[in-house]
Parts: structure tokens; sequence; C-alpha cells
């Protein structure tokens, strides 16, 4: 009777404590979402990106995987006069931008990741053109890209045990742009650094 008193006990402490071992040893997995702002540099002005991600995390072996999706805008903008005639102007601004990717990250310490990220950018612009005599002409366009980044990410006590903070760096390549009814074939790069607080569940 007494070894099976032992053992239950035993038993009973290793189930409390598997979590806990979990949890230490995996501490970077699990849904996650956080609010994000940084720099914004479209190649021909800069501005301010701020937005929202959401994503979960897994660990296989000593690599955590994981998957994410972003919305973002931008009031990064351009202007340029004299192009067509004397007297007329126009304008670019950044919008809304989608992301859906995946990164890869490793711990170095248990509450320090570093990681690499890959994935799928939507972005919209919108366009102001003025003659210079009186009209004026507005049009929204689309482009579709790619997104490499990094960065490195660290457990905070913000929102309790489970917050975090993180720096991360991205290039942004769009090779497509939807103008009305038709595509046209660009080549346009934008960087970001941005800074991120959030929450895992």
């Amino acid at each position: 009777m007494k070894k099976f008193l032992v053992a239950t006990a035993s038993m009973a402490t290793l189930a409390v404590a598997s979590p806990a071992l979990a949890q230490e040893e995996a501490p970077f997995t699990g849904a996650h979402a956080e609010g994000l702002v940084g720099y914004d540099d479209t190649g021909s002005d800069d501005g301010v990106v701020y937005g929202g991600a959401i994503g979960y995390d897994f660990q296989i072996g000593g690599a955590i995987l994981g998957i994410e999706g972003e919305i973002t805008d931008s009031n990064a903008d351009t202007t340029a006069s004299d192009i067509l005639a004397n007297g007329d102007s126009a304008s670019v601004n950044a919008g809304r931008d989608l992301y859906a990717g995946a990164r890869i990250g490793f711990a170095v310490s248990p509450s320090t990741m570093i990681y690499g990220k890959a994935g799928y950018t939507n972005a919209k612009f919108k366009t102001r053109y003025d003659d210079g005599v009186g009209v004026i002409t507005r049009d929204g366009l689309t482009a579709d890209g790619y997104r490499l980044g990094a960065g490195i990410e660290q457990k905070f006590n913000i929102f309790g045990p489970s917050g975090f903070v993180k720096v991360e760096y991205r290039y942004s390549n769009y090779k497509n742009l939807d103008v009305g009814n038709f595509d046209l074939d660009i080549d346009a790069d934008r960087h970001q650094v941005v800074a991120g607080v959030g929450v895992r569940f």
C-alpha cells in the first residue's frame, strides 16, 4: 500500500511538473497576437508603418516553426511636380498591406529567440494627379510581391509571463502591379524596421 501511495504521489508530481517543463523547453510556442509600429521606406519616400499580426508557433527539435498573418497601414508617400507639363503634380500614398508567411526561429536562451521569415505581401497605393489647370485624377493600385525578414523576440513581463517584445527588419519586393483592368510588371523595393509588443495564449 505504501508503494502504491508513493507511486501515485510521484505520478501526480510528474503530471503537474510536465506542463511547466514543456513550457520551459518551448517558451516561444503557441498562438500569439501583437501590435506593430516602425519605419517604412517605400523607395522614394519614408513614413511610419503601424498595424497588428497574429500567428502560431510550434517546436520541432531545436527549431521553432510558425505561421503568421499581418495587416498594416502606412503614411509613407511621395510627390513630384512638372512631370508631363509645367505646373502639374503627382503623389503616391502607401496604404494597407496584407502579409501571410512562415518563420523559423531558434531560442538562444530561455527568454530570447532569433528568427527569419518569408511570405507573400499584397499592398495598396493611392495615386493623385493634378494637371495644373484644375483637373485632378485619383486612382488606387494594388501590388503583389514577396517579403523576407529577420528579427529577435524577447520574453517581457508586460502582459504577464506570456508577454513579449520584438524588433524586426523586413524587405519586400513587388513584381506585379494591378492597374485597372491590366497588370504591369514592376520591380519595386520596400524596407521596414518595426517593433512589436505582444502576448502568447
